[in-house]
């Protein structure tokens, strides 16, 4: 096969062109020069799309700041060594993360009412049973993902991608990568197990035991992955490199690849997996909350900017009507067989605080065995 001379870089030019489009949302016009001062955001790579970003800056006066997260422990773990004073506005939670998060204190409840365009959310999502907890809303849901197989069509058959077995296969030794704490969860679940551990809340004896014969296992396999990563651009580019030729991934990295014509697939394999919705979020004492609120309810003006946060990251829009402004090829790059949904369980948080007590160590063993 032909080493395709793909990067980064044209990745995200192509998709930041993508959006440049963008109409000017009537909330926008009616704010324009009347903020001031900066909105910091903590967030994943393209989840800001960078057409929104300049005309928003543009129209309200307020500059916006974006530190690049990759990883949820690590930003809790920021969060929380700056309180009671922190830096940042608004971060990015994936809702099975909200209780940590909450019961730290490190979170605002947030106020819908500031928030006039709060109804351009699917309710699927707004209104879904986790993103309530203590009969507050806690943050505005962006966009929706799942854990998948992605795999080279050139190399790795659908077959074989439909089974989590081939990850951990001698045939294709060298050539894999996944994030070791998001593949804790689908061991288990690989094991029979509730990769959530809600069903050991009561034992965490068990819970312990099977997370570590999950960690035995990715132990034991660990001479057959050519590398841990931590970001979804990193995975991109393993693959665009051909270091790889399956792997581990979220669906948005592995569908902004399929856009710009790798010959990438991507399965819910018939172990099952795990799907998550991720949100906006106030921190608790944000220095710019107002500013926070203003971008908030700027970002969800309109299903063009939820599409183009969808052709941006790859991810699904939570945004009412926004698949109308994606193309054929984007939509069939967010979607899946309806046998391969049946295959999807989402992430929940009853048991987080137990359970990732003992995932995150296991991670670290793992990384140093």
């Amino acid at each position: 096969m032909k080493k395709l001379t793909l990067n980064r870089r044209r990745f995200i030019g192509t998709t930041a062109m993508a959006g440049a489009a963008l109409a000017s949302p009537a909330y926008l016009r009616r704010a324009a020069a009347q903020g001031s001062g900066e909105v910091n955001i903590w967030t994943y790579n393209d989840f800001v799309p960078e057409s929104f970003k300049e005309q928003f800056e543009a129209e309200t006066g307020i500059k916006v700041n974006i530190r690049l997260v990759d990883d949820q422990g690590k930003q809790f773990n920021l969060l929380a060594a700056e309180q009671p004073n922190p830096t940042v506005d608004i971060m990015t939670v994936a809702g099975h993360r909200f209780l940590q998060f909450i019961d730290s204190e490190l979170l605002a409840p947030l106020d819908t009412d500031r928030l006039s365009n709060w109804g351009n959310i699917n309710p699927t999502f707004s209104e879904s049973d986790w993103a309530t907890i203590n009969g507050e809303k806690w943050g505005a849901p962006i966009l929706s993902g799942m854990e998948v197989l992605a795999y080279n069509t050139e190399l790795v058959s659908q077959e074989e991608a439909m089974t989590w077995d081939t990850l951990f296969s001698e045939k294709y030794s060298g050539q894999t990568a996944y994030i070791i704490q998001d593949m804790m969860s689908i061991v288990m679940l690989m094991m029979g197990y509730d990769g959530n551990m809600v069903a050991y809340m009561d034992d965490p004896a068990k819970a312990a035991a099977i997370v570590e014969e999950a960690k035995q296992f990715l132990i034991e396999k660990k001479p057959l992955v050519r590398k841990y990563y931590d970001s979804g651009a990193e995975v991109q580019q393993m693959f665009v490199n051909q270091d790889i030729a399956l792997g581990h991934s979220w669906n948005g990295p592995a569908a902004a690849l399929i856009n710009d014509g790798f010959p990438l697939g991507m399965t819910i394999p018939n172990e099952g997996s795990y799907g998550f919705v991720y949100t906006y979020n106030v921190a608790n004492n944000a220095p710019n909350v107002d500013n926070a609120y203003t971008f908030l309810d700027a970002i969800l003006a309109s299903p063009e900017i939820g599409a183009a946060m969808t052709k941006a990251s790859g991810f699904i829009s939570t945004y009412k009507d926004a698949s109308n402004y994606l193309t054929d090829l984007e939509k069939k790059s967010t979607s899946f067989p309806e046998e391969q949904l049946a295959n999807l369980q989402f992430f929940r948080a009853e048991a987080n605080e137990m359970k990732y007590g003992l995932v995150d160590p296991a991670v670290e063993a793992v990384k140093a065995a």
